[in-house]
């Protein structure tokens, strides 16, 4: 067999953000890849496989132990202009400004953004043979300001994890509960939520939020209030006050679940007592990350039809909110095509879930019968990605 090829995935993994989720899944599958030999850009952790089989973890033990090794030798050369003979996947956020350190042969920019206001691109992304990104309006973006090749691969889920199964039954059957995820801020619009819910359960005593809002970094949530009056706080553990938030806003904190942990391969476990999810952001660089997640667990969800959600929405797999109005008063980055979803776009969906549980059912299996026909899972991911990079 000839030798593998080494990959460095030049971002840190992890098991409880998006970057870090993408980097851990790929790691994973390409861990005993007959061809590429996966590094990550930082050390991995045992604590960032919480959740995984055991019998997954100790399979990797070896691949990570490869790749640390690595960062130590690497480590001397941090911050030095060095160009590795081996294909580099560096990180282009917000503003697409090149991380720096090591580039590869080929260097491959992963762009995942929602800042619109693209200046320098040409500057920040020189030192790119190809530039990567995960839905068309990220695509479309980046081929309107540079010449350089511009590739699509979707994001997708862990479908050994995410997929259809019985309710766990620790919830109240009783209830109707609504999921809602992500870390809160402006763009993933948790405010517009906020307003649904507060009306749907003034109409329907046994509607249940459950929120899964938390986030390493809860300090860039704090102030956030958008469209509502009061503000999120901090708690004095330190984490987002969300029960006071929510009770702020006028609505009883008894209708509310919070879900704390954020490791990924713990949430399946929260999905499948759904009845529902609300995905209504402004703006999403990705397909959104927990809304495919609910699919793959047949969980039927309602979604912002703008940006790179767009993407998710095909016939009759979920409901997508259609009124969208522009943003002009958000003025912290560029928002073309950000959309706001309509408040009661999003009540009148919630009660067409919530008055028939077969149309729910139907809308759940068909979701996540379209992530594996679609395949927009993590293993189908890093084959196409596998298969860009062979051939480059």
């Amino acid at each position: 067999m000839s030798e593998r090829l080494p990959v460095l995935l030049d971002w840190p993994a992890s098991s409880v953000h998006g970057w870090g989720i993408l980097g851990l899944n790929l790691f994973m599958a390409w861990a005993n890849d007959r061809d590429l030999q996966p590094l990550m850009g930082a050390p991995i952790a045992q604590s960032m496989l919480t959740g995984y089989d055991q019998s997954l973890v100790l399979a990797l033990e070896e691949p990570i132990a490869e790749s640390n090794r690595f960062q130590v030798n690497l480590g001397r050369f941090r911050g030095a202009a060095m160009r590795l003979d081996m294909p580099v996947l560096k990180g282009f956020g917000n503003g697409l400004i090149d991380p720096g350190g090591v580039t590869g042969r080929p260097n491959i920019g992963r762009c995942i953004f929602e800042d619109t206001r693209l200046e320098k691109i040409d500057d920040n992304l020189a030192n790119c043979d190809v530039l990567l990104c995960a839905s068309r309006w990220n695509a479309e973006l980046l081929k309107a300001k540079t010449r350089k090749r511009v590739e699509i691969v979707y994001e997708g889920v862990d479908n050994t994890l995410f997929r259809p199964g019985p309710r766990p039954g620790l919830l109240d059957p009783s209830k109707f509960y609504i999921f809602s995820g992500g870390k809160v801020e402006y763009r993933k619009g948790h405010d517009l939520v906020v307003l649904a819910f507060k009306e749907f359960s003034r109409r329907h005593d046994d509607a249940v939020l459950v929120t899964a809002w938390h986030s390493p970094w809860p300090q860039l949530s704090v102030g956030f209030k958008g469209k509502l009056n009061a503000p999120l706080e901090l708690a004095a553990d330190g984490t987002i006050h969300v029960k006071k938030w929510i009770a702020s806003n006028g609505i009883n904190p008894d209708k509310v679940i919070e879900i704390k942990q954020i490791h990924n391969p713990l949430m399946p476990g929260v999905l499948c007592d759904m009845d529902c999810a609300i995905f209504a952001s402004r703006a999403e660089a990705c397909t959104n990350l927990p809304a495919k997640e609910a699919m793959a667990c047949g969980i039927p969800v309602i979604v912002a039809a703008n940006t790179g959600m767009k993407d998710l929405i095909d016939g009759g797999n979920c409901i997508a909110l259609k009124k969208q109005k522009a943003i002009h008063d958000f003025t912290e980055c560029g928002t073309e095509q950000w959309g706001e979803s309509d408040v009661d776009e999003i009540v009148q969906a919630l009660e067409k879930l919530y008055a028939d549980s077969s149309y729910r059912h139907k809308m759940g299996h068909d979701g996540a019968a379209w992530i594996l026909a679609k395949g927009r899972t993590w293993s189908n991911h890093a084959r196409q990605l596998k298969s860009l990079i062979m051939s480059l």
